[in-house]
């Protein structure tokens, strides 16, 4: 079945909740960092980190603007990074998007911060201009001995820069953080360092995701092996310590993945004081709160 379709995929294929309904098109497979310990997304063999061919890239535009036409309207480049290519060669996509699917109206890829450390603010902007709207960017943190713990090859201040490029070059930032990275020992420096970072650089996106282990522990323990686990109780109280630091100015912020067991959604700064009640409710009465069952969390 697969040999019809436009594009070649090499599975597990993964994507932001929210482009559920974008064409998912990989530019490279797997991820070029893939050190994090906590991530099991691109462990697998034939997840190994390369380039697509070009040719073959702009083939699966044409092909796929033949066969679903202008049923296309978003699209997200895979797989964990696709703006580690160079910028001529993400200029190309983005140019055989607009030929080939011209009904598109936004484009959007996950991003490493250390994927922008040789990109200037004008090459972004040249990016923006041809179709690049929102980038992902898997912060995890916002405080240094948390990130070196996992392993990210990131620290509090590459991570603002990286976004501020964005931010520069007019491309909306998507900005994600885990709830419980860093475990009992650095709760509180990985809250109120996490929430900086969010009012430093004021993204246009902000969710919450729970830290989970789907394949076990033993990687993510070689690293920080004094890690432990949060409670259910623990976990919303750091969100909370989390969201109380919060002087965002307009961030749509969501907690709705699938590792989340409160479902929060809103407007920062707007909603601010809505959500915290939610939260202090679930905090307090568990058992009355709109909790997501264990079984429907995907895990």
């Amino acid at each position: 079945m697969q040999a019809s379709f436009p594009i070649r995929y090499v599975d597990p294929v993964f994507r932001p909740p929210s482009e559920a309904q974008s064409l998912i098109l990989p530019v490279t497979d797997g991820c070029s960092w893939n050190r994090c310990t906590f991530c099991e997304m691109y462990t697998e063999p034939q997840k190994k980190f390369r380039a697509r061919d070009e040719a073959e890239v702009i083939a699966s535009i044409r092909r796929s603007g033949e066969r679903f036409g202008a049923n296309i309207r978003r699209v997200f480049l895979a797989d964990g990074d696709a703006m580690v290519l160079p910028t001529r060669r993400l200029l190309v996509v983005l140019e055989a998007i607009h030929e080939y699917l011209p009904d598109v109206h936004r484009v959007s890829s996950y991003c490493l911060p250390r994927d922008l450390r040789k990109k200037s603010v004008a090459e972004l902007r040249d990016l923006a201009q041809a179709g690049l709207a929102l980038a992902y960017v898997g912060a995890e943190s916002g405080d240094d001995d948390v990130l070196a713990k996992v392993s990210k090859g990131e620290t509090h201040a590459s991570t603002r820069e990286a976004l501020d490029k964005l931010r520069d070059a007019g491309i909306r930032r998507s900005v994600m953080i885990l709830n419980g990275l860093g475990g009992k020992l650095l709760s509180n420096p990985h809250a109120d360092n996490s929430a900086l970072l969010a009012n430093e650089t004021q993204p246009e996106y902000l969710s919450i995701l729970v830290v989970n282990f789907p394949k076990g522990e033993a990687r993510f323990r070689a690293g920080f092996p004094e890690w432990e686990h949060l409670s259910e109780a623990a976990l919303f109280g750091e969100l909370e310590r989390f969201m109380q630091r919060l002087e965002l100015e307009r961030s749509v912020f969501r907690s709705d993945h699938a590792s989340n067991r409160l479902v929060l959604k809103g407007t920062l700064g707007y909603d601010k004081p809505r959500l915290l009640m939610q939260l202090r409710a679930a905090i307090e009465s568990p058992e009355l709160a709109p909790l997501r069952p264990v079984w429907q969390r995907g895990f």
